[in-house]
């Protein structure tokens, strides 16, 4: 990913917690020189100085025989913004776009062990939808078994992450401010929340 040095996002704990708030990601592999994309759900795990994603793909999606001792893409990005010249000092300028956004490369490795994968759609449920957890384990152990072959549950181990915190950070401190100012107004919740990380910068 481009980053200029304004926009490195150095700190590998804000990146990881950035991954696990905005955990629906994009898991780009190429297959015979074609990427290729599939938009999952991800556990975003820390052991120690590891970190590894954890998903499922449905059994019928082909990505998922392309990733077991390939590296893989996964694209962490959601609140964004459009950045007017109007906050500009001078008139001499161009719209931009405001972001945050986080690659992760690694390898992947299907897990195969069905308690491993139970384990893994508990923890799933757990995180997105707690108070469906009940429910899932008052099904059939037919049923749930029956859903379990229709998945290919699996872990990749972070091998690089790149992390880009695009916040106007090379504007004066007034633009900052009026760029601020405009989102933080907004209704649309992208831009508030880009607002709220532009002002953690001043801290």
């Amino acid at each position: 990913m481009y980053i200029p040095s304004f926009n490195l996002l150095t700190d590998t704990q804000e990146a990881i917690s950035f991954m696990q708030r905005y955990s629906f990601a994009a898991m780009v592999t190429a297959v015979n020189g074609i990427p290729e994309a599939t938009h999952l759900p991800f556990l975003v795990r820390q052991e120690n100085d590891k970190v590894f994603l954890l998903s499922h793909f449905a059994k019928a999606n082909r990505q998922s025989a392309e990733i077991t001792g390939k590296t893989s893409l996964v694209i962490f990005a959601e609140p964004h913004a459009y950045i007017s010249p109007k906050h500009y000092q001078k008139e001499e300028n161009v719209p931009t776009w405001n972001y945050i956004a986080v690659h992760a490369y690694g390898k992947g490795r299907i897990i195969e062990q069905e308690a491993k994968k139970a384990e893994l759609l508990r923890h799933t449920i757990e995180f997105y939808d707690r108070g469906y957890l009940q429910q899932w384990e008052k099904l059939s152990d037919r049923y749930r078994s029956k859903m379990m072959k229709g998945i290919v549950a699996f872990e990749i181990e972070v091998i690089d992450l790149q992390a880009k915190k695009k916040l106007s950070q090379n504007r004066s401190e007034k633009e900052r401010e009026n760029i601020i100012n405009s989102l933080d107004s907004s209704t649309d919740s992208n831009e508030k929340e880009i607002a709220a990380y532009m002002k953690k910068l001043k801290h």
